[in-house]
């Protein structure tokens, strides 16, 4: 079954209670998205591999220790988890970008592809797919199925800042063996497959759209 990491830092969480507040403005919202994200990446990181390498330092040669083994890919799930790649990108800036567009049908709530492009060498590298919201699950599931099937990937993390439970059993079901880091697992889903209390629609709040 998927790993589930619900990371309670006290910096995560006094800024996620921000970032759900209806009447934080676009520009704190953006920012918030990213803090919260770097945060998380820093959490979901602590495992990966490290090797010893002799450098020389303005005094003596020392032996420190970096990142080992395969290489990072960042994937938002179009729109909302662009808000997320940069701050990302600032921790890890060896890492490459892939990106799949996915839209919920208003009526169906199902997933449908209308976009996608990934670095060509996606299949060896540990792949993070980052999104703001895990609601149905439905968009996530497909867009790791999609790294799967047609990319071959095999080692792929999802990042949320806010999941629904409904969300966390479609990923536990579809995806047992893709770890899950989140920030907080809210109440339910309403009848809109809106998550609540959630936040609104994260990407009309980081893109002003709404």
């Amino acid at each position: 079954m998927a790993s589930l990491h619900v990371l309670e830092h006290p910096l995560i969480q006094h800024k996620l209670g921000i970032l759900r507040d209806k009447n934080t403005g676009v520009k704190e919202f953006r920012e918030l998205v990213g803090e919260i994200a770097q945060l998380m990446c820093y959490e979901a990181t602590r495992n990966l591999a490290t090797e010893e390498v002799e450098i020389e330092t303005p005094v003596a040669k020392a032996t420190v220790r970096m990142l080992a083994g395969k290489k990072l890919a960042i994937v938002p799930i179009l729109r909302a988890g662009l808000g997320m790649v940069d701050p990302i990108i600032d921790l890890i800036p060896s890492a490459k970008v892939g990106h799949i567009g996915l839209y919920r049908d208003p009526e169906t709530h199902l997933p449908v592809e209308y976009y996608c492009k990934m670095p060509p060498d996606i299949s060896e590298r540990q792949v993070f797919v980052v999104d703001p919201m895990l609601a149905t699950g439905g968009s996530a599931s497909a867009a790791i199925s999609l790294l799967k099937e047609k990319y071959g990937c095999k080692n792929i993390v999802l990042m949320d800042i806010i999941a629904a439970p409904e969300g966390v059993a479609v990923i536990r079901r579809d995806h047992p063996d893709v770890e899950l880091f989140v920030a907080a697992v809210d109440e339910k889903l309403n009848e809109h497959a809106y998550i609540v209390p959630g936040l609104g629609d994260a990407g009309d709040r980081i893109f002003g759209t709404k």
